[in-house]
Parts: C-alpha cells; structure tokens; sequence
C-alpha cells in the first residue's frame, strides 16, 4: 500500500518485552539548605540584606511551602 504522492509510511517502533527497571535511587547532593534558613543563607549569598521587606516575604513564603529542605549544586 504505498500512497500516490511518494510519501514513506512511518511505523513507531515497540519494544518486545516487558520493561525493566535498572536502579531505584536518591539523588543528596552535598550541599543541603533546610527551608528555615533559606531566607536568610539567601540574602546573605546575593549580598542584599538590606532589602528586610523582600526578605520578611520570602520567610512567609518558606512558612507555608511544605518542603522541608532545598538540595543545590554550588560551584
């Protein structure tokens, strides 16, 4: 069955076999920032801690997130 206009059919290729999983793990980096004093490690690293109100905002904001603590990669 090949189309007038010389188009090519294109199947999807499937596997033949059941899917496997290969690893189950936790990435920690080393670095690890708990939300309490991400405000506050914040600021002080891009050097404004005197911007109080933009500060006081991101406490409220870590307050009611519900993450517990911030993995990162510095370098």
């Amino acid at each position: 069955m090949g189309s007038i206009s010389g188009e090519v059919d294109h199947k999807t290729k499937k596997a033949g076999g059941l899917a496997s999983v290969l690893a189950l793990a936790t990435a920690n980096p080393p670095n690890v920032v708990y939300q309490d004093d991400f405000p506050d490690y914040y600021f002080r690293v891009t050097n404004n801690e005197h911007k109080v109100h933009l500060k006081e905002k991101l406490k409220r904001v870590c307050e009611k997130s519900m993450i517990k603590k911030r993995h990162f990669f510095l370098n």
